[in-house]
């Protein structure tokens, strides 16, 4: 039974939208195209140490927690620039959504990690502020 715990440095990325563009003489044909797809390969590449022997292929849960880098009004100013404000929020509400930002992983990891990412039965995400940017994943068979 996999239980795969690992690290991925850097500001989590959310998943983009497919294009649609026109192209031809006379802009006659459509042709979709990812506009993530190099950053799915790349984010990938960085797991890939991670990886199971095979791909899963029964139920999965996964845990993601979503670092991202503190701007700098959470912190005071002068020689306070690097003292965390009282106020300063623990949560990322702003965008990306945790949804793009699941989707971004499953679509990286999908025939790599297991077969499809319609066997994620069980997930979590959590955003938050943090020192050390990237993405905590816990991936486990059920």
């Amino acid at each position: 039974m996999n239980d795969i715990r690992f690290f991925i440095p850097g500001n989590p990325k959310a998943l983009k939208r497919h294009r649609t563009v026109r192209v031809g003489k006379n802009k006659d044909f459509l042709r979709q195209y990812d506009p993530s797809e190099t950053d799915k390969r790349d984010f990938l590449v960085m797991a890939l140490n991670n990886r199971p022997a095979k791909p899963i292929e029964g139920a999965i849960t996964m845990q993601l927690l979503f670092v991202f880098s503190r701007p700098k009004n959470h912190y005071g100013t002068g020689k306070n620039s690097n003292v965390l404000k009282d106020n300063a929020p623990t949560y990322h509400t702003i965008k990306p959504d945790n949804s793009n930002l699941m989707k971004f992983v499953e679509d990286a990891f999908n025939g790599v990690f297991w077969k499809d990412d319609s066997q994620i039965c069980i997930s979590h995400e959590t955003k938050v502020y943090g020192e050390k940017p990237g993405i905590h994943i816990h991936i486990k068979e059920m």
